[in-house]
């Protein structure tokens, strides 16, 4: 695998948050590297539906997804995993996966049924509802405390 790249829609407006991702990136490209990359969050009128927003994120998310990509997305539907679980799944991912993981974050509203449809991966932080500006960091902070675990760094406390 070439690395790992978290796919979010919408910058974060806390400066405290930005700085946590930026500490947990910097921590994790000692392994292997790994990049936020951020899709513009779509912004429509009052009277336009959440299912538009949806599906004009859903477009851009999709534009986004190389060929050779392992796309999955960070959905609370999706399959919970351990801090080791999700080591051992990562560590598997590296061995096999061509190109690059790409984690995806979908907008405020989830995604487009496009999207459902065209990356069945799912991957669940929490089945409690997360704020979506803090689901980057916890996103950020779980690939670097599985690359510790694969590496045997002693981030990780059982």
């Amino acid at each position: 695998m070439q690395g790992i790249t978290i796919l979010l829609v919408g910058n974060t407006d806390s400066e405290h948050v930005r700085a946590l991702v930026d500490e947990y990136l910097k921590r994790a490209n000692r392994f292997l590297p790994v990049e936020v990359k951020v899709l513009p969050e779509v912004r429509l009128s009052k009277k336009d539906s959440r299912e538009k927003q949806k599906q004009l994120e859903g477009a851009a998310i999709l534009g986004a997804i190389g060929p050779q990509d392992e796309a999955i997305l960070l959905d609370e539907r999706g399959r919970e995993y351990s801090s080791r679980e999700f080591a051992d799944f990562l560590q598997k991912k590296m061995q096999t996966i061509p190109r690059r993981m790409l984690l995806i974050v979908g907008g405020p509203y989830g995604f487009s049924e496009e999207v459902y449809r065209q990356v069945p991966l799912r991957l669940s932080l929490s089945k409690m509802t997360l704020s979506h500006q803090l689901v980057r960091l916890f996103a950020v902070e779980q690939v670097y405390r599985a690359l510790t675990i694969i590496n045997h760094h002693p981030y990780h406390h059982d």
